[in-house]
């Protein structure tokens, strides 16, 4: 083989490579899919599999959900143009996104509109319309500890922290944002007996076999209504709110524009339809009664006249 063609040859194999490359960065090219990494709680998995049906029923494009990754990972692949949409909340966004915290939001403006504010301008990534249910934090203890120690309030709680084993996720006892649990202890002044990081799908059921006395939980868990927790009242505002919503790489809807001009409309067709009780019903079908995502959603889209039959 001579030069010239040698040349053209290596030419050839680059422009292949790139072609290649190109084809499997993420959902920004126009063309392929939309991209999601699933999430690690069953709210979220709902959340990307409503997404999905609602994309392939209402346009012409299809939506790939990979595997899952943690939330600030995913968020990390829609910074870097790797993925598209995710589920995720503003208090989330503000705190564990942004590393901003609520004494950053202006008096007078809500959570919701500063993180969106403030995402676009950083990352070029906006939250969609709020779908209506409000999945923030909460601390949760079986009925018996709560009679036992008279808790109706984290502060109550606090009184007694000395005598309470305390257990969480290890998301929980991460530095990722403010809502974490050393800030959350000092902010309360609490002292527990001991502290356990705990794998997620083990979290439930070392409280209800007592091995721990309180644990974090999601108001819209599915689990909090099987085993009967008592959610203590956040009394002195710790947490902030956690609206939920899509949130999306804002340029997808200009990428996309001529296959899917309505693909905002589209995705924001979940806006208003939840409330708290409907998710945890709907987490509940999952979790405790052992139903797939994708049932579950495309029962509550064809209910709700969101997808066809």
């Amino acid at each position: 083989m001579n030069k010239k063609r040698r040349i053209l040859s290596l030419i050839t194999i680059l422009a292949l490579v790139l072609t290649f490359t190109a084809c499997g960065s993420g959902g920004n090219s126009g063309e392929g899919p939309l991209v999601i990494y699933d999430g690690q709680f069953t709210e979220m998995k709902i959340m990307h599999r409503m997404a999905k049906m609602l994309v392939e029923e209402h346009t012409d494009l299809s939506v790939d959900i990979k595997d899952e990754m943690s939330p600030v990972n995913s968020f990390q692949q829609l910074a870097d143009g790797k993925a598209d949409i995710m589920n995720s909340y503003d208090g989330t966004l503000l705190t564990t996104f942004l590393h901003l915290d609520t004494p950053d939001v202006p008096e007078g403006t809500s959570i919701y509109d500063f993180v969106n504010e403030k995402a676009m301008e950083k990352h070029g990534i906006k939250l969609l319309d709020k779908i209506g249910s409000e999945n923030t934090y909460a601390i949760g203890v079986l009925a018996e500890t709560a009679e036992k120690y008279n808790l109706q309030t984290i502060s109550d709680l606090a009184e007694v922290s000395e005598e309470i084993v305390f257990g969480a996720e290890h998301d929980f006892y991460t530095e990722e944002g403010s809502m974490k649990y050393t800030p959350f202890i000092d902010f309360y002044g609490m002292d527990f007996a001991d502290n356990k990081p705990i794998d997620i799908n083990l979290k439930y059921s070392a409280i209800e076999t007592g091995n721990i006395d309180a644990t974090t939980v999601y108001t819209t868990d599915g689990m909090n209504k099987k085993i009967g927790l008592v959610i203590l009242e956040d009394d002195q505002k710790f947490f902030p709110e956690y609206n939920t919503a899509l949130l999306v790489r804002a340029a997808i809807f200009e990428e996309y524009s001529e296959i899917a001009p309505n693909l905002e409309e589209v995705l924001n067709k979940l806006a208003g339809q939840f409330t708290n009780e409907i998710m945890t019903d709907l987490t509940y079908e999952v979790d405790v009664e052992g139903r797939t995502e994708d049932e579950v959603v495309r029962e509550f889209l064809i209910d709700n006249g969101l997808i066809s039959e």
